[in-house]
């Protein structure tokens, strides 16, 4: 269960666009949010100068998920440095480090071996990283210390607008309310969440488009299908798992294969739109 928090975020060159350090006060982690063209700055500061892991994050248009690739290094500002040379799609790092120099090289490989395989199983980002790393040993009491760790960092990388590891639990949405959308022999069911509107796995979507679709909706179907987000069926195409559409239009004409109004074709199991339950 959520709890409030306090996190604070300081930014050493005064541009909330640039270079900015998180932390929750009375835990033992920091991150270091760096734009790619900040490394020449961020090379004068310390932070980075250590034992830690980090994320590089970037996006694709034709993955249609944000991409994110994750690693540890005795010291990851040099381990950045080889990534600005050798690899192409990020945009922006986030680097966790220890606020009181407490990481060994054991520590941060279990907490790359936790971040991989957790970034996979709730798949909200193209993980990069082609296998998970084999977890080392740490004593059962090292390993309840890095969890911990661990949750924090969950929750500074979704501060920082990474969340990466924010799974979607339908089942708690489901106690609350869901939208259907139901339209030729096909139905979908979906959520507004705080990313946008969620169309959930199994939701169908129907074969065929209007004459009149939207150009954009036209390639964001054959992108789903083509990333095997969606797949064909007998009489109709099936969402494979949940996906987040900027907005409920988008999510609903991507399922009836043509232009409609979103917020007025969603509804509730009493029959409400989602423009009268969610606006009004």
């Amino acid at each position: 269960m959520n709890r409030p928090q306090t996190i604070q975020i300081f930014l050493p060159d005064g541009s909330p666009r640039s270079v900015k350090i998180a932390e929750i006060t009375n835990r033992v982690v920091k991150a270091v949010l760096v734009p790619r063209n900040k490394l020449e700055y961020i090379s004068t500061r310390e932070e980075l100068k250590n034992v830690g892991i980090y994320f590089l994050f970037g996006a694709s248009e034709e993955t249609l998920k944000p991409q994110v690739y994750i690693g540890e290094a005795e010291d990851c500002l040099e381990r950045l440095k080889q990534h600005n040379r050798k690899k192409e799609f990020w945009t922006h790092a986030v680097v966790i480090v220890s606020k009181i120099n407490a990481f060994t090289k054991s520590h941060v490989k279990y907490l790359e071996h936790t971040a991989i395989q957790k970034a996979k199983e709730v798949n909200r980002y193209r993980t990069e990283n082609l296998v998970v790393p084999t977890k080392p040993f740490v004593t059962e009491s090292m390993e309840a210390d890095l969890l911990d760790s661990f949750d924090t960092i969950k929750i500074l990388l979704s501060t920082l607008n990474y969340p990466v590891y924010d799974k979607i639990d339908k089942q708690e949405l489901t106690s609350k309310e869901l939208f259907y959308l139901k339209s030729k022999g096909i139905q979908a069911e979906g959520d507004l969440i705080d990313d946008g509107f969620i169309v959930f796995k199994g939701s169908q979507l129907s074969k065929s488009t209007t004459p009149s679709c939207q150009e954009n909706i036209l390639k964001l179907r054959a992108k789903l299908i083509e990333n095997a987000i969606v797949q064909e069926k007998e009489n109709y195409l099936e969402f494979q798992e949940d996906y987040i559409f900027n907005a409920p239009s988008t999510a609903g004409g991507v399922v009836i294969g043509r232009a409609t109004n979103g917020w007025k074709k969603w509804v509730n199991k009493e029959g409400q739109t989602l423009d009268a339950v969610k606006r009004n």
